[in-house]
């Protein structure tokens, strides 16, 4: 492959924005294109690079759970977004969330200050036949670069409805009502709590099943993600539901009374000058004034101006056992390698971490080296191993779990009781692989 050929990353994404940033920082030119803001999505709100449209959580950062063993992998990999994640950060407990403005601002003036990086404002509508190509187009990905994917991969595209939770103005919230804490005290008071009694909740209940959605399209069959599912359709399953889901009030105990609440809302603070929160849990697609009606059913939020609505949007993902590999190229075309939520994972970090390996071993391509797959012990290894070798029927994005990673041995099953316990020892395994991968594959080419 000739070195001079640029990479071509398409989407500036969270991943494509991390497989540019890992490419360029090997040495290799790129060219970074986004069709934004000459052709805007549904969701998104800015042209920035990397910016994030619904929660401004990137999950759990506390050591012993999956997500921060997929964080510190990226951490240890010198990720970009990782970075500016911890420079822009906003307090969340024990998980790591950002203010997504700054977020998306500081991705932006990084990646356009790289001497490697061409950042191209355009739509790509054929995907280039030649070089190497990374796509990381989301799950926005335009209609005519879509049919082009569906082509390539020669499959039809599957696809689910991802909702963006509301915002909540911080001015108009009832805090004689409201306390701020953190579930068992973990973290700080970094969260807003709402409770509600069993009267309040049931009042509650039938607004929200009661209240009208937005029409989808007659040809479109509704495939929520399971850890996604909007707060009504939660509704629909059980009276008790949300109390055990996005509702729980377990950890919480309300200084006012001295007990824990029948249900509780949490608000997280949505940027650094706390202006602004967004409902934990409570993606929905319901019509806006619907959704003011019943959120304003929420003690404390009574109120409450909403910044934004909640809102459902189409995600679009490839069947990627049927085309891919474990090091995220195409099988049948291997200069082809697909990162981000199009290639079949979900949530903010999984997409980083795609675009982190496609980035490297993209660049491993351009010099002529053959792309080396993460060990199966870490997690980017667990999601491309997933990725590459689940069963193509009905398959599914996946979030990082540890259900993902290898089990342990019976031994150590046996002898570690505790379930964090066994978490943990799987976690340093994790990152003893990683770091032996570190030091051989991906620290080869650095500039």
């Amino acid at each position: 492959m000739n070195t001079e050929t640029p990479i071509i990353v398409i989407g500036g994404g969270l991943a494509g924005s991390e497989a540019a940033w890992q490419a360029a920082e090997r040495g290799a030119q790129v060219q970074l294109f986004e069709m934004r803001p000459a052709r805007p999505t549904p969701a998104h709100q800015s042209a920035n690079l990397g910016e994030i449209v619904c929660s401004n959580s990137l999950k759990s950062d506390e050591v012993g759970t999956a997500p921060y063993l997929l964080k510190e992998e990226l951490r240890r990999g010198n990720s970009l977004m990782l970075a500016v994640a911890h420079q822009t950060a906003v307090p969340a407990g024990a998980a790591l969330a950002v203010d997504r403005e700054k977020f998306a601002a500081e991705v932006t003036r990084r990646i356009h200050a790289h001497p490697n990086i061409e950042v191209i404002r355009e739509e790509i509508q054929e995907i280039p036949a030649q070089g190497i190509v990374i796509i990381a187009t989301g799950p926005l990905t335009s209609p005519a670069l879509s049919e082009q994917i569906a082509r390539l991969t020669g499959a039809t595209h599957l696809y689910f409805y991802d909702s963006i939770s509301p915002i909540v103005d911080a001015e108009t919230i009832n805090y004689d009502i409201v306390w701020r804490a953190a579930r068992y005290d973990k973290g700080g008071a970094d969260y807003i709590n709402c409770p509600m009694d069993e009267a309040q909740y049931d009042a509650f209940y039938e607004a929200l099943i009661q209240a009208e959605s937005v029409p989808l399209h007659e040809f479109e069959k509704t495939m929520f993600f399971e850890a996604c599912l909007p707060i009504e359709e939660i509704a629909r399953r059980g009276r008790d539901t949300l109390r055990f889901g996005p509702m729980k009030p377990v950890g919480l105990i309300n200084p006012r009374t001295g007990r824990i609440p029948y249900a509780a809302v949490q608000l997280r603070q949505e940027n650094l000058l706390a202006d602004s929160y967004n409902l934990v849990g409570f993606q929905n697609h319901l019509k806006y004034g619907a959704q003011k009606a019943v959120l304003q059913k929420i003690p404390g939020l009574e109120q409450a101006e909403f910044i934004r609505f909640g809102q459902v949007h189409r995600n679009t993902f490839i069947c990627a056992p049927a085309v891919l590999n474990e090091t995220l190229q195409m099988r049948d075309q291997p200069h082809v390698l697909f990162a981000g939520q199009i290639s079949g994972v979900e949530g903010y970090i999984e997409a980083m971490a795609t675009g982190f390996m496609a980035g490297v071993h993209a660049a491993a391509i351009a010099v002529g080296r053959v792309p080396e797959k993460p060990p199966r012990h870490t997690a980017m290894g667990s999601l491309t191993n997933y990725i590459a070798n689940s069963e193509t029927k009905n398959f599914q994005p996946m979030n990082i779990t540890f259900a993902l990673l290898p089990p342990l041995e019976v031994a150590e099953r046996k002898r570690l009781k505790r379930k964090r316990d066994r978490h943990l020892l799987q976690v340093e395994l994790g990152l003893q692989e990683f770091a032996a991968w570190r030091s051989g594959y991906l620290c080869e080419g650095l500039r």
